[in-house]
């Protein structure tokens, strides 16, 4: 077809701008406006976005698995046999090696029945007489202090978190705090089960900075 017939047959096209918020754009198979183009970017924004979403949930996803399956491991794992580990040394965990005879899981167990109460009756500075409670529910002998910072040299230290791990933390001029861990989030900080946590028993992560000692309980 020529231009000139072109335009003689479809005179409503002179001066026509394809480039209008209105306007529609020619394909092969016809016309499609503008503002299905816009849907089919929008739609596509999406799809990416959501596919990040997974993907990020995936990787925390399988953080968080990691993080328990290495804690159940170690619950029937011992020291390196032939290791001597006096008590509150630190011991590098060999391939996820915890403390001989130590059964993380019933103590993680042991601390959630609690969750959202305060079983000590205690109004304040509860967190280690409720960790000292859980780890005699357990069969473990505790600290014997109020004080959280009494489980920095308590048991055998180890180098970083693990499930099942007592760790303490500081807490600027407030003091101190202990609990139980009991995973990692998607940013590597630990989850951790303690006592007087907004005055009560709650399951939060907590800023790896603030903890500076991990310590595994002995029999």
């Amino acid at each position: 077809m020529q231009a000139g017939g072109f335009v003689e047959n479809n005179p409503s096209f002179m001066g026509t701008s394809f480039m209008g918020s209105s306007a529609e754009m020619p394909t092969r198979g016809g016309f499609v406006s503008s503002n299905t183009v816009k849907a089919a970017r929008a739609d596509r924004a999406g799809r990416r976005a959501r596919l990040r979403h997974a993907a990020h949930t995936s990787r925390w996803e399988r953080a968080v698995t990691q993080m328990h399956a290495r804690g159940l491991a170690d619950a029937n794992a011992s020291v390196t046999p032939g290791t001597s580990v006096e008590s509150n040394s630190t011991v590098p965990p060999t391939s996820g090696a915890m403390a001989s005879g130590y059964t993380s899981s019933n103590v993680v167990a042991e601390a959630r029945k609690y969750l959202g109460g305060n079983p000590t009756g205690r109004g304040s500075l509860w967190c280690a007489r409720f960790m000292n409670m859980v780890l005699q529910h357990s069969g473990y002998r505790g600290t014997g202090s109020d004080m959280a910072s009494s489980f920095a040299k308590y048991g055998q230290r180890i180098s970083g978190p693990q499930v099942g791990a007592i760790a303490v933390m500081s807490r600027g001029r407030r003091g101190g705090h202990v609990g139980i861990i009991t995973g990692i989030d998607a940013k590597g900080n630990p989850i951790m089960i303690s006592g007087n946590s907004g005055n009560r028993v709650r399951e939060l992560p907590v800023a790896r900075g603030r903890i500076y000692a991990y310590v595994m309980p002995t029999s």
